[in-house]
């Protein structure tokens, strides 16, 4: 008799692809492999990064300079977020302190062409992601 497959809990849908514009590609390709994406693809003007679910974020060249210090246009969302800002902060990525939050806790890094990231707690609980 054949094992049973364990029903699938995840929702039926994801986010394919979601992008991002840098005024260099590679380093913001450097930046979000060192906080955790897989590099997937890349040339001199895109890459494209995986990260968990199979979610592609791709980077494209941007026509003109952000302005410093606005927000991306992503978050990112850990299982842990006092390990992963004291693992952020070990590797120089210059985390702020952590906020409480009534649903979930966050903290902000500089990333790539002086955007601001926000990190958030994972708010998933025991569902299937």
């Amino acid at each position: 008799m054949a094992a049973r497959r364990p029903r699938d809990r995840r929702p039926p849908v994801a986010i394919g692809h979601v992008c991002f514009e840098a005024r260099d590609v590679a380093a913001a390709a450097a930046w979000l492999e060192e906080v955790g994406l897989r590099p997937i693809a890349s040339d001199d003007d895109f890459a494209v990064m995986e990260l968990r679910g199979g979610t592609h974020l791709v980077v494209t060249a941007a026509a003109r300079k952000r302005k410093r210090g606005a927000e991306a246009p992503f978050d990112l969302m850990v299982d842990d977020i006092d390990k992963t800002r004291r693992r952020f902060a070990a590797k120089g990525l210059a985390p702020s302190r952590i906020h409480c939050g009534a649903i979930r806790d966050s903290f902000e890094l500089p990333g790539p062409d002086g955007v601001r990231v926000t990190v958030l707690s994972s708010h998933a609980g025991r569902r299937a992601v």
